[in-house]
């Protein structure tokens, strides 16, 4: 099978499917426990227990089809094992619910080291897609470290304060609408600090 560029829709859909099908089955689960060992696991344990492989098959199918996986994904792929793995293990959804703050304070950490050195780590993994001036990557890392710590406070904000119905809500659309909007906002930048390209 010829590995390269994929639809884009069947690309979409298995990175954002197990968000989904966890959305789903929190929807349907959260009422209901399930006695495993003499142990009551509830539903957010349990449609954390389903995403955790539902994760590390749509990464593998991802890397057969393109043949390869961006740092970013495998970094993500990893937390969601670890702390997944222990939110079941423990029966404790702590861990999990802390995911994205780890995810995303990792993401501001590199970009930010990045920096440090002189060098935007954006641009390594986004510079085919998007062909920006050194000055137009250097802005985009810092907003986007901003972005992240935003984002990780957020987390922790939420799923301290509020219902696991509204953290999982959050997780499934509010973490992925912020991000889509946050590229909408950048247009401006995109168009000061674009390269030109020979169109043909």
């Amino acid at each position: 099978m010829a590995r390269g560029k994929i639809n884009p829709w069947l690309k979409i859909g298995l990175e954002l499917g197990p968000l989904i099908a966890f959305f789903v089955a929190f929807a349907r689960l959260k009422d209901t426990s399930v006695s495993v060992g003499g142990t009551e696991y509830g539903g957010f344990i349990l449609a954390t227990a389903g995403f955790i492989p539902l994760m590390a098959l749509s990464t593998a199918a991802l890397w057969w089809l393109t043949g390869r996986i961006a740092p970013m994904q495998i970094a993500t792929l990893v937390l969601v094992v670890v702390f997944g793995g222990l939110s079941v293990w423990l029966n404790d959804e702590r861990f999990f619910k802390m995911k994205p703050t780890l995810i995303y304070l990792l993401f501001a950490g590199v970009l930010g080291f990045g920096l440090l050195r002189g060098r935007s780590y954006l641009a390594l993994v986004m510079e085919e897609v998007m062909p920006l001036k050194p000055e137009g990557w250097v802005i985009l890392t810092r907003r986007l470290i901003g972005f992240f710590l935003t984002l990780a406070v957020l987390n922790e904000v939420i799923w301290r304060t509020m219902s696991d119905q509204a953290w999982v809500n959050f997780k499934t659309f509010g973490l992925t609408g912020a991000i889509f909007v946050f590229f909408l906002a950048q247009g401006r930048l995109f168009q000061r600090h674009a390269i030109e390209t020979d169109e043909s």
